[in-house]
């Protein structure tokens, strides 16, 4: 077992820290709001931290799930930040969807102090957090990800590592790009059986056994078809990921239309007030249309 720390516990920080709790690690919880880094202690025992840097220190790993590159400069590099505190040798995994250059760039810093860096953003969801079978897509060096690897399990069915620093973060973006076309095409299809006076139901049950079917119709045509939206990913954290996928893009080439246009489909979404509807919500604007 290894002494860990974990900074962020939004809804993925807060269950991935508790498995590894349950997995017999020693750890140490930071939060920028510090209830809920007491509630965690309350409910899985360690200690909280007041700063990054005192929950890095003496950990052998320091796990990081934030909001966005800016945060995660601040939890790292800032004048409190894990890396202050952490000894060479140890290992930071960023569990945080970021642009692949801050993953790149904070891996050079950390290495400039004897520290490992993985960029390891994830995929699965809140469901997947809690349950503990995230998908886990790594960048970095292989034998500290070999190390670390172990401990990702406690929270984790899938950790891979893809490639050098920032492969895990474009491996996310692709995630989102193939998420976003098809959650569009889900909200199409239902929208299009329900005009064409269909059982929406029927039908979902009959194309979801051959080549239509997908992890969304199985796990959201349901609630779509209701008009509930409570579930899953928010729609202004999917924005984010979708600029960060089309920032990229420009700068290496690709042409992703389709991300574009589905970016500003939920644009529309936030303008119906649906900034933290899940990305299921899509089939709304359809009907509003």
């Amino acid at each position: 077992m290894s002494k860990v720390a974990f900074i962020g516990l939004g809804v993925m920080g807060f269950p991935m820290a508790g498995h590894l709790a349950r997995a017999g690690h020693d750890v140490t919880v930071y939060n920028r709001t510090g209830a809920k880094a007491d509630a965690w202690v309350k409910t899985h025992g360690g200690r909280a931290a007041a700063t990054p840097k005192e929950a890095a220190q003496g950990a052998d790993f320091v796990f990081a799930c934030v909001g966005n590159d800016g945060d995660l400069r601040d939890v790292t590099a800032g004048a409190d930040g894990a890396f202050h505190g952490m000894d060479a040798g140890s290992i930071f995994v960023d569990h945080t969807t970021a642009s692949a250059a801050v993953a790149r760039e904070l891996d050079a810093v950390a290495a400039a102090r004897g520290i490992a860096f993985i960029d390891a953003p994830v995929s699965g969801g809140q469901a997947g957090a809690e349950n503990g079978v995230l998908t886990v897509m790594a960048g970095g060096d292989a034998a500290a990800f070999d190390k670390a690897a172990p401990v990702i399990a406690a929270y984790a069915r899938m950790a891979k590592l893809l490639g050098p620093s920032g492969a895990g973060q474009l491996t996310k973006m692709v995630n989102q790009i193939c998420i976003a076309g098809l959650v569009e095409g889900l909200a199409e299809g239902l929208h299009f059986a329900q005009k064409a006076g269909l059982d929406a139901e029927a039908v979902i049950e009959t194309i979801s056994k051959g080549a239509a079917q997908s992890w969304q119709m199985e796990n959201r045509y349901k609630t779509m078809i209701e008009g509930r939206f409570d579930f899953g990913f928010a729609v202004d954290w999917m924005r984010k990921d979708l600029s960060i996928c089309l920032d990229e893009a420009r700068r290496n080439g690709a042409q992703l239309p389709v991300t574009a246009l589905v970016d500003q489909f939920y644009s529309e979404v936030q303008s119906m007030g649906g900034n933290r509807w899940d990305t299921s919500s899509l089939i709304a604007r359809l009907e509003k249309a």
